[in-house]
């Protein structure tokens, strides 16, 4: 049996090959190419791990229902995903993903909307095969679900670009925690584990245990990336090194460097974050960077994100401990190990 990151790889492939066989089957084969079809289907190819729709897969399958029952509502998760994608990039201003030119920096923005839009609308078309698979009562629930996972990704969305918009400035972790569990945990880890222990257990599962679940790990994931960002290497994270510094984010350590500086420091600071992109230079992203070496939010970000970890451990314990001890089972369980390890 393979053991540790071999089995989550494994995992994630295999979810992955059935979840791109199924999108790459949802394609249109006619319609406009060079302006949509053919810059959507070469962005689906990039290499991302497909991690929602394995969460779902395996909390479905952890209830002991079958990979088949969630595999609608999973490929309209990873659709779902790569909207988002495209779209925060042009909001963002980035430059690079998954290791290629951004959409709108190939394309332009007007083609990378559009883009955009049309994933999002193709992320319907496999849920109503649920009404098949599941029957209407059941696709309607399914449905509620991702109503709410959609409000809350574009109100989590509108949280962190309001701040950038208004220069906010007096922020917390708590401020931080909160936008994130509506911007990345509803779409990336709480709605996908809450659709597949849905449909697995047919409606039994607590859902609120699986949410506090969800947002834990949730919460990791997105702290790990933000790291990261500052830390890693573009191979491993995908997109350029620096990039949310650049684009002024208010990352957890962001939020621990505004509380920390003072004096003339805080002023470069809130400064710095003001304006746009294309204000802030190489050298005081560099400058804001050694700031958070000198405050310590780097060390902050992973104490906070190793006390994320440990709850989301007790937190799997009361939603899923009582389940049979399976793959799926276990996928779910060592999730929280791989997304803080990682970049997922």
């Amino acid at each position: 049996m393979t053991t540790g990151t071999a089995f989550m790889s494994d995992y994630l492939e295999g979810v992955r090959s059935g979840v791109v066989d199924a999108v790459a089957a949802s394609l249109p084969k006619g319609g406009p190419r060079s302006s949509l079809y053919d810059p959507l289907a070469e962005f689906l190819k990039r290499a991302g791990k497909s991690i929602r729709p394995a969460l779902c897969i395996a909390a479905c399958r952890a209830h002991g229902s079958t990979a088949e029952h969630a595999l609608p509502s999973a490929v309209a998760l990873e659709l779902l995903h790569n909207a988002f994608l495209i779209h925060d990039d042009v909001e963002d201003g980035s430059v690079s993903r998954r290791g290629s030119p951004t959409m709108h920096a190939e394309h332009g923005v007007p083609i990378a909307i559009n883009v955009g839009d049309g994933l999002a609308v193709l992320a319907l078309q496999p849920l109503t095969q649920n009404i098949g698979v599941l029957g209407s009562a059941m696709h309607n629930r399914v449905m509620a679900e991702f109503g709410e996972l959609l409000r809350m990704t574009v109100e989590g969305q509108a949280i962190e670009l309001g701040w950038r918009h208004e220069n906010v400035v007096d922020l917390t972790s708590v401020d931080y925690l909160e936008m994130v569990a509506l911007k990345t945990c509803a779409y990336t880890t709480i709605y996908p584990l809450r659709i597949g222990a849905l449909i697995g257990s047919w409606g039994r599962a607590d859902l609120e245990l699986v949410t506090r679940f969800g947002l834990y790990l949730g919460a990791a994931f997105q702290i790990t990336d933000d790291l990261l960002n500052l830390t890693g290497t573009e191979e491993l994270y995908g997109k350029e090194i620096g990039g949310d510094l650049a684009e002024g984010k208010r990352t957890l350590m962001v939020a621990h460097l505004l509380s920390t500086t003072r004096g003339t420091d805080r002023e470069f600071l809130v400064d710095f974050l003001d304006g746009e992109r294309k204000d802030r230079s190489k050298d005081e992203i560099e400058r804001v960077r050694a700031m958070m070496d000198v405050h310590g939010s780097i060390t902050y970000a992973e104490r906070y994100t190793q006390a994320l970890s440990e709850q989301a451990v007790s937190a799997f314990d009361q939603a899923f401990g009582e389940l049979p001890d399976t793959s799926d089972r276990r996928f779910l369980s060592e999730a929280i190990e791989f997304v803080v390890s990682r970049n997922l």
